[in-house]
């Protein structure tokens, strides 16, 4: 039977008649007026006409965006019920009514559950010495979500003693989150509330609370500020007064400490406290030099462990007095590796754990504070992603982490550090018989022109056979440093089992190979995170995994941009794109230091009020150089109340492309008008936007069932 399925797909994707590129409208797609805005810099002339489209409060816009989604529905009519085919056929993989692995904090157990039927978690606790303790409700976000369209949960902390929780929610998408404190014994919301509030953090008094608020223009935290529950006014410690800054706070991993980070993309300052001692001042403890990015943590005694990318680009890890952090007295725990970066470090009363990456794949090094040995946790797949879970408890010799690949289910363990031993916890039940057997997945480099070696992570049935006839699923990120996962999604089983290829291809701009990685693929070496994705795309159909006509590129945010400036470049290398959420109005955005992130973004992508970064950004800038050429069918997807890509940029995409472009090939517009940077915030809400996204992918392939 699974042979002759697979036959079946591969005879609809070679004749069969579902591409969507012949779908029939009865609406006629969008024309958005021109009202031309001139702007002139360094002796160019810049026009946007569709500059109008910024105003969110003007009903002419909303009007546009809205007759924008009228259309999309329209020509995804013909596959509607195969899409709510496919929104059953994901919601049917996961287990609806569900709890997490238990954890222990202080006297509680604490995990979170869901309700069949319920858009949201329940966080929850019970008592960890009476295994007949009644369950405490913590937060019930269904209850918080009561008529909103929108609920995401910010951040939260709870008190040392256990009976206070301070917690932020977003009511509309635009990441602006509000602050509330709740007494665990009554269940009753303190009076006192602040805005914008970004980080919480309880001293060890149980009463001061610290956190820190975003700017309310440009959402930069900037703030830090001492709260004493009950009191009316707080205490403002510290304001950042750097735009290239933020904000953020952290506890050490033995909770004696508080620190107070403030950080650009390049370098970081570190102040603290004594977390018992919420009413000292704070000391910086190495003041910020250009460059130089570290993190402290504390385990015992009087000295500071240090990350510091001091003389050592992956970063090494040293010991320092924590009254004296004099460089030269540092002393040298793990060495710089050319190879080998540094991510992250946590401390227990007995061990230590190092996060590292290593040729693009994280290990996890455990190191005995007694005895100073050494070892790794072993992984068994050629592509992985594994992260420290829930570790509260500081007296303990065990470890919890979650693992998972593209073929194995988020799994939860308990590690003993001692005897090295493992036992597996939970893994994510994939309901309808899932089996791993029957998948295979795959690393592989690809050579760039410039030689570099990009990783490339993929998973498919495992009846591969490279004739150029399967279809592919090419998705990548390359941004900010940061590395690009590889997840298990019981949702993407939609694609694979119809034949697709699922693959990720990890650029240049993250940091999968290093910091070197992110270096080489950002400011004036940016062009190389587009370059890489094409060389990959290039390697992959000249393999014969699958051939230009077969495959669908995605990306999100800084990916978005990605897919921008690709499909301007090399347009006739994808069947189809798309871009969601997409930072696709670069210069524009740039230019205007009063919105969101920009200016602390100047290190990430350049100034464009500096002349040559200006025109590095205009060459490879998605909206600047659209084209009169043909483009493969896209679909973007944005939301109105995005804080990080505004809405205005993909509908200024859509509609310069639209009328610039010389195919006809689709070009659809979809805006969330209730959703945030990630779109809704419900999970079955969020399973509708994936199967709309499938439907496009799977039409456009040539699979519609």
């Amino acid at each position: 039977m699974r042979k002759k399925f697979f036959l079946l797909i591969i005879f609809l994707i070679t004749f069969g008649s579902f591409s969507l590129t012949m779908a029939q409208s009865n609406i006629t797609a969008p024309i958005a007026k021109k009202v031309p805005k001139i702007n002139k810099i360094h002796g160019d002339t810049l026009t946007d006409n569709y500059y109008w489209l910024r105003e969110k409060n003007n009903p002419e816009v909303i009007s546009y965006l809205e007759a924008e989604n009228a259309y999309t529905d329209s020509v995804m009519k013909p596959y509607k019920e195969f899409e709510q085919n496919l929104y059953k056929e994901i919601v049917s993989r996961i287990k609806e009514t569900d709890l997490s692995v238990p954890y222990r904090e202080g006297d509680y157990l604490y995990y979170n559950r869901t309700e069949e039927g319920k858009q949201y978690p329940i966080l929850c606790r019970k008592l960890a010495a009476d295994t007949k303790a009644k369950e405490e409700i913590l937060l019930d976000l269904n209850k918080l979500a009561e008529g909103q369209k929108f609920m995401s949960l910010g951040d939260l902390d709870i008190s040392p003693d256990g009976k206070k929780l301070a917690y932020t929610t977003d009511n509309n998408g635009f990441r602006q989150y509000q602050l509330f404190i709740k007494d665990l014994e009554t269940g009753k919301i303190y009076p006192e509330t602040r805005e914008r509030v970004t980080t919480v953090l309880w001293a060890e008094d149980n009463k001061t609370l610290f956190y820190v608020v975003e700017h309310p223009q440009t959402k930069r935290s900037y703030q830090l500020y001492k709260h004493l529950l009950g009191s009316e006014k707080d205490d403002l410690v510290f304001e950042e007064k750097d735009e290239l800054y933020g904000l953020g706070l952290s506890k050490s991993s033995s909770d004696d400490y508080i620190f107070s980070v403030s950080s650009s993309s390049t370098t970081t300052e570190v102040r603290y406290i004594p977390s018992n001692k919420p009413d000292s001042n704070f000391k910086v403890f190495l003041a910020r030099e250009e460059g130089h990015e570290y993190s402290l943590d504390h385990h015992s005694g009087q000295n500071f462990y240090v990350l510091t990318n001091l003389e050592a680009k992956n970063y090494r890890l040293v010991t320092s007095a924590i009254e004296n952090s004099d460089k030269n007295n540092w002393q040298e725990i793990i060495p710089h590796k050319e190879k080998v970066k540094l991510e992250g470090m946590q401390f227990f009363a007995n061990h230590y754990i190092v996060y590292q990456r290593e040729d693009g794949l994280q290990k996890i090094l455990i190191s005995n504070l007694s005895n100073k040995q050494t070892h790794f946790i072993e992984f068994p797949e050629p592509a992985y992603s594994v992260f420290g879970n829930a570790n509260r408890i500081f007296d303990t010799n065990i470890f919890r982490f979650s693992y998972q690949s593209f073929v194995t289910p988020n799994s939860v363990f308990d590690y003993d550090m001692d005897k090295r031993d493992r036992k597996l916890l939970k893994q994510d039940e994939v309901i309808g018989g899932y089996d791993p057997t029957q998948y295979k997945s795959e690393r592989i480099f690809v050579t760039a022109t410039d030689g570099a070696r990009i990783p490339v992570s993929m998973v498919y049935k495992k009846d591969l056979v490279k004739d150029g006839s399967r279809p592919m699923f090419l998705s990548a990120y390359g941004a900010y440093g940061a590395t690009t996962p590889v997840t298990f999604s019981s949702a993407s089983l939609s694609l694979i089992d119809r034949g697709v290829i699922f693959v990720r291809a990890h650029v240049r701009g993250g940091s999968d190979l290093g910091q070197i990685w992110h270096d080489q693929g950002k400011m004036m070496l940016k062009r190389n995170t587009f370059t890489d994705f094409i060389n990959v795309t290039e390697y992959l159909i000249n393999e014969k995994y699958t051939s230009k006509d077969r495959i669908v590129i995605q990306g999100g945010s800084a990916g978005g941009l990605l897919i921008g400036a690709v499909v301007n470049m090399r347009p006739e290398l994808f069947k189809a794109a798309i871009a969601e959420v997409p930072f696709v109005d670069v210069i524009n955005t740039m230019l205007d230091e009063t919105l969101p992130l920009t200016v602390g973004e100047f290190l990430e992508w350049g100034n464009p009020k500096v002349k040559n970064e200006y025109d590095y950004l205009k060459s490879y800038c998605p909206y600047t150089n659209i084209a009169a050429k043909a483009y493969p069918n896209i679909l973007v997807k944005t939301s109105l109340n995005d804080s990080q890509v505004m809405y205005w940029e993909p509908a200024k995409y859509v509609a310069k492309l639209r009328v610039t472009k010389t195919d006809n090939n689709l070009l659809l517009l979809k805006t969330n008008l209730a959703g945030g940077h990630g779109g809704a915030s419900g999970r079955y809400d969020r399973f509708k936007e994936v199967a709309f996204n499938y439907t496009f992918i799977l039409t456009q392939l040539g699979i519609a069932q």
